[in-house]
C-alpha cells in the first residue's frame, strides 16, 4: 500500500478520536466557512462545500453548526475571514511535505509551523520547492469487508476511476478530480460504505523510510503539524510504518 495511504489512514483514525473531543468541529467549521465564501452557500452547486458538509456529518457536527458555518462564510453573518494558504518544506530523510492552512494571521501561522519543522527535524521551505512532486487527486477508501475486489474494481473503474489499490483492510480508489462526485455517487448508489473520502494531494513517487528512529521523527512531525489549530490537511511522500505512528 502507498505511503500515501498509510499517513491517509492514520489521519482517518485520528479524526475519529478528534471528533470524539470535539476538536475537529474547528477545523471542519473553517473550511465549511471558507467553501462558502469562494463558492458560495448552495452545497449543489459548490462541490467543495458538498464535501465539507459530507464530512462534518459523518463525525456527527450538529446541523446548526454546519448552517451558521456557511451564513458566516456568504456574509449573512458575521464572523472571521479565514485565507487558504499551502506551506512546503522537507521532513527528516529528504522527505517532502505539503501543508494546506486556513488562518486569519498568516505571519502567527507562518512563524508556527516553521517552528513545529525545526524542532521535528525538518524545515520550512520556499513555494514551489516541493509542490511539482504532487499530484491532485480524490481519493476514496473502502473497507474491504465490505464488497470484493472484481466487484468493487468493476464499480469505481465504469464510473471512472483512476487506479484502485488495496492492502489487508482497505481498497484505495484514486480518482481524477473532475469524476470525484461521480465516482461517489456510483458508489453510494450500489450502498457501499465509504471509510473516507477527500480531495487531496498523492505524491508522484514515495521515499521509504526504514530506520526505526527517522521513521518516528517524520511521524512526530506529521502529527505535531496535524495538530496545529490553522492546520488543515498535511500531505508527504513519505512512506513509514504504520507503527512509527503508536507513540
Amino acid at each position: 500500500m502507498s505511503g500515501h495511504s498509510k499517513w491517509h489512514s492514520i489521519r482517518h483514525k485520528k479524526a475519529i478520536v478528534d471528533a470524539k473531543r470535539g476538536k475537529i468541529f474547528n477545523k471542519l467549521i473553517r473550511e465549511i466557512t471558507t467553501a462558502a465564501r469562494i463558492g458560495g452557500g448552495d452545497p449543489e452547486s459548490n462541490p467543495r462545500l458538498r464535501l465539507a458538509i459530507q464530512k462534518a456529518k459523518s463525525v456527527n457536527m450538529p446541523a446548526d453548526n454546519i448552517e451558521r458555518a456557511i451564513k458566516k462564510g456568504t456574509g449573512e453573518i458575521e464572523g472571521v475571514n479565514y485565507e487558504e494558504h499551502i506551506y512546503e518544506g522537507y521532513g527528516p530523510a529528504g522527505t517532502a511535505i505539503m501543508v494546506l492552512s486556513l488562518t486569519d494571521n498568516k505571519n502567527r501561522t507562518t512563524s508556527e509551523l516553521r517552528s513545529i519543522f525545526s524542532k521535528n527535524g525538518g524545515n520550512l521551505g520556499e513555494n514551489g520547492c516541493v509542490a511539482w512532486m504532487f499530484s491532485k487527486k480524490g481519493v476514496i477508501l473502502v473497507s474491504k469487508d465490505t464488497i470484493s475486489e472484481e466487484e468493487l474494481f468493476t464499480i469505481v473503474a465504469d464510473a471512472g476511476a483512476e487506479d484502485m489499490k488495496s492492502d489487508e483492510k482497505t481498497y484505495e480508489i484514486i480518482i481524477e478530480p473532475e469524476n470525484f462526485d461521480t465516482v461517489k455517487k456510483e458508489l453510494e448508489k450500489n450502498n457501499i460504505k465509504i471509510e473516507s473520502a477527500e480531495i487531496t494531494m498523492l505524491p508522484q513517487n514515495y521515499v521509504k523510510i526504514e530506520d526505526e528512529k527517522i521513521a518516528k521523527q517524520m511521524a512526530k512531525l506529521l502529527m505535531a503539524l496535524e495538530e496545529h489549530d490553522d492546520v488543515q490537511q498535511v500531505y508527504t511522500n513519505a512512506d513509514i510504518p504504520e507503527e512509527a505512528f503508536e507513540e
